[in-house]
């Protein structure tokens, strides 16, 4: 499980910093300020959750609990909707996404209670 996790936050690194170029050269004159900020904010909450993906992994051996793996897969979920959904929102022009990304949020906040709770239980 360690190796999967860190497999993912390297991957949504990567892909982050692609989608921050992608954004700061590509997407620059074609969107409005505020919607580049948006997309930059989905840029930078995939880098954070990269990382927290590669501290996943290392906690999977470091406290073993069940709660730490469902922690990572909620953070990895959660990346994925939250930020998916505001790119979509900025690449397509559709509102619906908005309407998903406070899911992605909650996925997310309650990624890292698993992970705080299986810390604790692991003691």
């Amino acid at each position: 499980m360690d190796q999967t996790f860190f497999v993912l936050g390297v991957a949504f690194a990567f892909i982050s910093v692609a989608a921050g170029a992608f954004g700061a050269h590509a997407l620059k004159s074609h969107l409005d300020s505020g919607m580049l900020a948006v997309f930059e904010t989905g840029v930078r909450y995939q880098m954070y959750h990269a990382l927290a993906l590669i501290g996943v992994s290392w906690a999977c051996n470091r406290w073993p609990s069940t709660l730490i793996p469902a922690g990572g897969w909620l953070l990895a979920c959660g990346s994925l909707v939250f930020s998916g959904s505001l790119y979509l929102l900025c690449l397509t022009g559709a509102k619906w996404p908005g309407a998903v990304t406070p899911l992605g949020g909650l996925a997310l906040l309650a990624g890292w209670l698993c992970l705080a709770l299986g810390a604790l239980q692991a003691r």
